[in-house]
């Protein structure tokens, strides 16, 4: 797989769209980051650290699980997810530019030298960095 993040997002955009309660995700830090970042910006409603071992595996492999949110009448928090950057064309932005996401009503997710942070609070902090998607 050449790009993990897309992947998830993907995952997250295909259980969404399935009405489904949760997904399961191969784990790595910088996904459980984005799962972190969802959180609080209330997306989704938690995620947890599983180890499963796979049907023919012999090792137990660590799996990001993902609770999805829905709303009273069962439409879909998340009603948008795009990877911005990719592995053929990175995106950055310094902390005067990130553009805010459907007029302030979505997020983007950045990663910065301070870690992974939403696009607000990168420009808040006074540091740009590298937009890896956007979130609405």
């Amino acid at each position: 797989m050449t790009d993990p993040i897309a992947d998830m997002l993907t995952r997250i955009r295909n259980a969404g769209g399935a009405k489904r309660p949760r997904v399961d995700i191969p784990a790595s830090k910088l996904k459980v980051e984005i799962a972190r970042i969802l959180q609080a910006e209330g997306y989704v409603q938690g995620f947890k650290l599983v180890e499963q071992t796979p049907e023919g595996a012999r090792t137990p492999q660590k799996f990001v699980r993902v609770f999805l949110k829905y709303g009273a009448r069962g439409e879909r928090v998340i009603t948008g997810i795009d990877r911005v950057s990719r592995p053929g064309r990175r995106v950055y932005f310094g902390h005067d530019e990130v553009p805010p996401v459907l007029a302030g009503l979505g997020i983007s997710i950045l990663t910065t030298s301070h870690g992974l942070m939403t696009g607000r609070e990168a420009s808040k902090a006074g540091i740009g960095g590298e937009v890896l998607c956007n979130v609405w």
